[in-house]
Formats: C-alpha cells, sequence, structure tokens
C-alpha cells in the first residue's frame, strides 16, 4: 500500500489507457546514458513537450526543490499518479494532480501559489507540494544505504519506517517495480543531452505518429475522414511512414519484413518494435508500434485505449525492424 494511494497501475503495454500521454523530442535526441541509473543529482531541464505547457514551469521550478529530485523525476512522478489530470481521483480515495489522499495532504499540502488555501485541485499547490512532500522523505530516510533518490521513491510507496528498517529500497515487490517504473520514465521526461542519428523519413513518421496521440483506437482504422481519423497499431504505423513516402504492408507481422532486424541496443527512432505470444513465429507477432527512444514508443494499443507512449520492454517484446526505402519497395504493395 503506497502512502497516498493504492497502487495500482504500472505501466503495462496493454494498462489502463491515460489522456495525455508525454511526447519524446522528435527523432532527433535521445536521453543522456547518465540517467540510466535513475539518480538525481542537481538540476535537469524538462524535454520540451514532455508536461502540458500549463504545468512545465512549476514542475521545472519544484522539482529543485532539493537534490533527490528533479524535475523528470517529478514529472515522472504526475505523469505515473494521474497522467497530469487535475481532476483525477481514485477509489482510494486520492485526489488530484498528484492523487494526496486526505490524510497526506492535512499533514503535507502547502499553499504554492500564496492565495492563501491549500487546494488539493489546484495544481498550483498540488506540484508544489509533491515537491515538497518528496523532499520531506528524503530527509526522513537520508541516513539510509543506497540511492537516495530510490529510498526516496520506496518511502513513498511503502513508508520511510520501512526503508530505515531495511536500510534502502525494501523488499517489496510493489514498491521495487515503483522505484524501477518512476526512474525509467524519468529518462523520457528529461531534456536530452545526446545525439543521435535517424533518418529524416524516421523522424518525419515520429512526428505523424505523435500528432495522432489522444485518438481512440479503432480495429481495422486506417485514419481514413469515414473511421473519424483512427487507427488500429498497424494502421497507425502504416500511415506514419506512408506519411514520408514509405509503403508497407498493412499487418504487423507483414511489416516486421520491412527491413533489417537490429537487436534492442542497436534501436534508433523510428525504429518498427513488435510484440508476440510466440516468440519463436513472427507469423504471431500481433502488435506493433514506433520506437522514440528512451525504451519508449508511440503505439495504438488495444480497442478502449488511445495511441499513446508504451514501454517496449515487456515479455512479449518479439524484435524490431529497421524500416528503409529498400526494404518497404522489396514487399507487395498488397497484402
Amino acid at each position: 500500500m503506497t502512502v497516498r494511494k493504492a497502487w495500482i497501475v504500472g505501466i503495462a503495454l496493454c494498462g489502463a489507457g491515460l489522456s495525455f500521454v508525454l511526447l519524446l523530442v522528435v527523432g532527433v535526441y535521445m536521453t543522456a546514458g547518465s540517467l540510466a541509473g535513475g539518480a538525481a543529482g542537481g538540476p535537469k531541464a524538462l524535454a520540451k513537450g514532455s508536461v502540458p505547457a500549463a504545468y512545465s514551469p512549476l514542475v521545472q521550478k519544484w522539482g529543485n526543490l532539493c537534490s533527490a529530485i528533479n524535475p523528470a523525476l517529478l514529472a515522472a512522478q504526475l505523469y505515473q499518479e494521474s497522467g497530469f489530470n487535475p481532476k483525477a481521483q481514485s477509489p482510494a480515495a486520492a485526489q488530484g494532480i498528484a492523487q494526496f489522499i486526505p490524510g497526506t495532504w492535512a499533514t503535507h499540502g502547502i499553499d504554492g501559489d500564496g492565495d492563501g488555501k491549500r487546494d488539493v485541485w489546484d495544481p498550483d499547490d498540488a506540484i508544489p507540494s509533491a515537491a515538497k512532500y518528496d523532499c520531506t522523505l528524503a530527509e526522513y530516510v537520508k541516513d539510509a544505504p543506497g540511492n537516495p533518490t530510490h529510498n526516496m521513491l520506496a518511502a513513498y510507496n511503502a513508508g520511510a519506517y520501512a526503508v530505515i528498517k531495511y536500510g534502502g529500497v525494501p523488499p517489496y515487490k510493489e514498491t521495487q517495480n515503483y522505484v524501477k517504473t518512476i526512474t525509467e520514465l524519468e529518462k523520457s521526461f528529461a531534456a536530452p543531452v545526446t545525439r543521435v542519428d535517424p533518418s529524416k523519413q524516421a523522424a518525419g513518421a515520429i512526428a505523424y505518429a505523435q500528432g495522432k496521440l489522444g485518438t481512440p483506437y479503432l480495429w481495422g482504422g486506417t485514419g481514413t475522414a469515414g473511421q473519424g481519423g483512427r487507427f488500429d497499431c498497424s494502421g497507425l504505423t502504416q500511415a506514419a511512414y506512408e506519411s514520408v513516402g514509405i509503403t508497407l504492408p498493412r499487418v504487423a507481422n507483414d511489416q516486421y519484413n520491412a527491413g533489417p532486424h537490429p537487436k534492442r541496443d542497436e534501436l534508433l527512432p523510428g525504429d518498427l518494435v513488435f510484440f508476440s505470444d510466440d516468440l519463436t513465429n513472427s507469423r504471431a507477432i500481433r502488435h506493433v508500434g514506433i520506437y522514440v527512444g528512451g525504451g519508449y514508443m508511440i503505439d495504438a494499443p488495444r480497442p478502449g485505449a488511445v495511441i499513446r507512449f508504451d514501454p517496449i520492454d515487456t515479455p512479449d517484446y518479439f524484435g524490431a525492424t529497421r524500416v528503409t526505402e529498400d526494404g518497404a519497395k522489396a514487399l507487395p504493395s498488397t497484402i
């Protein structure tokens, strides 16, 4: 049980969708390798477009409140808690963009905007309060061995006593998963400091897919006007590459054959990533997305969900294809 709410949301591939999904810098940047450990360690700017514009200044300012947090980490927590929805309310009575339960808010909520009120539903109060609460937890567990940021996150999820008792992140699966989830998400919210060089076509395909974020999924959807501009997974990837002059087959398992297959550690933004229940058979591939860096893709996940940002490192990850003009042209234009 988390301190502020019952932690329900993971980031599984087919988990519940959120109306806002964060953006990565289109195609040409990736997060620095220095973030791989998930530690905070000083000011870090937010990636362009990764946080809704109304909240970005708050997250940037308050994310530097103490050394245990940074703006990217704070953004990752807000995204995980509420998807940046200031009206979010959970079955465990957690409220607002930062999902405080009433008792925790009564103790740790602050008047962030100085208007004389502490309002859990007001991001101007809730975001500063989330940062302040993180820093308070970090102070509680400052003498525990290990990574201070990981210990703070563990205290947020399991309570400071558990971190002190176990001398670091406690051996609770839920807490360990929470720490991993937030530190992985942090990478994608941080402003990039290294550069990769995907093709202009790959960057254009990512830009197209980003423009469809939040669009409801439609089985068989290819984005036509008659379908309300909706897509299924392979319809989205097909349309994204069609927008830059590359014709792909219609279905995911045929798209897998549209080019060479980079290994996981060779992925570049724009590569197609595939998922299957049978990891030995490409004909069994059932899902595809467009890799955007940092271990994430843009995809149209399933009926009832929207086009969004999802992790790729799941047990059903099959492999990837680097779409090239030669690879695409080698396939029949219709399947």
